[in-house]
């Protein structure tokens, strides 16, 4: 049986916009991910997908709810301790990269795992090196990202998120600003990292063929799970 990798459970997002004034953003959402599965969101415009993206990652805590990553409760940890999981559990890819750009693509790609220290500096500029390689960007080490392509930019954002082995890699949008042809090379390597590594992706996007080629779509309207499909099946919403 498939391990539960992330779980949400009665999840309620309010802003409060004034004193006497809160807007609900999700209302009651629960949700399992299983390890190694590739996850699309999709939605209109303000359907929450982005803040249960963040709710996901740490980066925004729900009003009400809870959610498990790797068997953990992170609703109830501080941010100190929640930097530190973030380091080291998951992979963030946003619509723009977001490299440093006074960096090499090779240094941006290091920079995680120079945090972290788990790795003697050899190592992690090894390892560095390997997943550019895996990104096809073997021959673009000591370039910096104004001397990249969007998509090489967006390959870069990509290995440096799976510099530290996450447990779980959050796309944001991340085709959202390429080509086509730039965003079906993106799409192509999601592909292969999930088939080939079992890495879990999950994924915010406003692109139809992207998301109909993921291995499974949840639809949100209005911060509820309106549709829940695997493998072009659809199951109970």
């Amino acid at each position: 049986m498939a391990e539960t990798i992330l779980r949400l459970e009665g999840i309620r997002r309010e802003l409060e916009l004034s004193r006497d004034v809160r807007q609900t953003i999700i209302p009651n959402l629960s949700l399992d991910v299983l390890k190694g599965e590739f996850v699309a969101i999709t939605g209109p415009s303000g359907s929450g997908k982005s803040t249960l993206l963040y709710i996901m990652g740490g980066l925004d805590k729900p009003t009400f709810g809870q959610v498990w990553l790797d068997g953990q409760d992170i609703t109830v940890i501080n941010e100190s301790e929640m930097t530190v999981i973030r380091n080291e559990k998951i992979g963030f890819i946003y619509q723009f990269h977001f490299l440093l750009p006074e960096f090499s693509a090779l240094d941006n790609v290091m920079m995680p795992m120079l945090i972290r220290r788990k790795f003697s500096r050899k190592e992690i500029r090894t390892r560095a090196m390997k997943l550019l390689d895996m990104v096809d960007l073997d021959n673009k080490y000591t370039n910096k990202p104004s001397q990249l392509s969007g998509g090489q930019q967006q390959r870069v954002a990509i290995a440096r998120a799976l510099a530290n082995e996450p447990k779980v890699l959050l796309g944001d949008e991340p085709t959202g600003n390429l080509d086509s042809r730039s965003a079906n090379n993106v799409y192509q390597l999601f592909d292969r990292l999930n088939r080939e590594l079992g890495q879990t992706i999950i994924v915010v996007t406003h692109d139809e063929e992207f998301a109909n080629r993921a291995g499974r779509r949840i639809h949100l309207v209005d911060g509820k799970i309106e549709s829940d499909s695997r493998n072009g099946k659809r199951t109970s919403a």
